[in-house]
């Protein structure tokens, strides 16, 4: 049994469900936006108005099925996290760490100047913005895996170095420091 799959999603006030189970699909939407989500035909996913709750359920002849039971589990987190990024929003935040490196905003792109011949403009997705702070850049936006790839493609065009700690690195992300060569002692 799913022990994540098995847990009831409450819905906080200030955020409406619509659940269509003939496409099998959920929409969510609050006050950060709207988002919606397809889950598989071997899941059932229930809206309670009253308590409003959701709950994702499987028959007992498919908790054999190892694929179902992952189904099902899954299901229910990315449930959630439609819930909690229409009502709080995802941010992740990232560090440039480098002499003369930095970040600028230009129009609606970020232009990274991180020591190539020439700057590095990246475009956010639609619902993603960004925030640039000196050498910090704040990502944020309603849906956890377009603000966590948005956030993931920045770092992937310098990550941190293990000698100097130069790159760009999450906030919380702790960098392993190699020791350099050392001649003759």
């Amino acid at each position: 049994m799913s022990r994540i799959g098995k847990k009831p999603i409450t819905v906080p006030s200030g955020v409406t469900v619509s659940l269509d189970p003939k496409t099998h699909t959920i929409q969510v939407e609050g006050s950060k936006g709207k988002l919606s989500f397809c889950w598989r035909p071997e899941i059932s996913v229930n809206w309670d108005e009253s308590e409003k709750r959701i709950t994702c359920t499987i028959t007992p002849a498919q908790t054999k099925n190892r694929q179902t039971r992952a189904y099902w589990g899954t299901t229910r987190s990315r449930i959630q996290n439609l819930v909690i990024g229409v009502s709080e929003g995802y941010s992740k935040r990232l560090e440039i760490i480098g002499v003369g490196w930095n970040a600028k905003e230009l129009g609606k792109q970020i232009q990274l100047n991180i020591g190539f011949c020439h700057p590095v403009n990246i475009i956010p997705p639609p619902g993603v913005e960004f925030a640039i702070d000196k050498n910090f850049i704040t990502v944020t936006g309603a849906d956890k895996q377009a603000v966590g790839q948005f956030a993931a493609v920045i770092r992937a065009n310098r990550p941190p170095e293990p000698y100097k700690g130069k790159g760009i690195r999450y906030i919380d992300e702790y960098v392993i420091r190699k020791q350099g060569k050392v001649f003759g002692t």
